[in-house]
């Protein structure tokens, strides 16, 4: 990529999904698992609280969801911007 104008528009997009996917994983771990824990106690999943399933297991599933969410999303960048493995 020759282009500086198109290595910052890149970069950019790759920062603003990084920023994205961060976002959600500090409101899934931090939020769900220690913050709301009480309220989302109120309900349950599976026979257990629903704040402590979050804390334990659901998070887990967050997160291997955003690894997929990022693979996917950054292949469509990086052939939006013609920096893909040809």
């Amino acid at each position: 990529m020759s282009n500086p104008k198109g290595g910052e528009a890149y970069w950019k997009a790759t920062l603003g999904l990084l920023t994205k996917i961060l976002i959600v994983w500090f409101v899934v771990s931090y939020g769900a698992g220690i913050m709301f824990v009480e309220q989302l106690n109120a309900f349950s999943l599976g026979g257990y609280p629903l704040g402590f399933w979050f804390a334990q297991q659901g998070s887990i599933y967050v997160f291997i969801a955003l690894i997929f969410y990022y693979a996917k999303k950054m292949g469509e960048l990086d052939r939006e911007h013609d920096v893909d493995e040809k």
